[in-house]
């Protein structure tokens, strides 16, 4: 069973298209858009496990140039 996990992205100013556009095409990433509010991104992802998703967003996500802060929120079926 993958893990699923919404990434809030906040970002430099003017640049929430360019990151997700970046992230967009990051393996493992299944959709990123720019939106308005607190976060200026907001990521889908899936990994194997919590592990492989915790390096997914350390090594290739905090990477993209721009962002400023990240907020990891795994899904839960409760």
């Amino acid at each position: 069973m993958s893990v699923n996990a919404y990434i809030l992205i906040q970002t430099e100013v003017g640049k929430a298209a360019d990151v997700a556009r970046e992230i967009a095409e990051i393996d493992g990433v299944t959709t990123a858009e720019d939106v308005t509010g607190p976060y200026d991104v907001i990521v889908r992802a899936e990994a194997r496990n919590v592990d492989e998703l915790g390096k997914l967003v350390v090594a290739k996500v905090q990477a993209v140039a721009g962002i400023t802060r990240t907020l990891t929120c795994p899904v839960v079926h409760i």
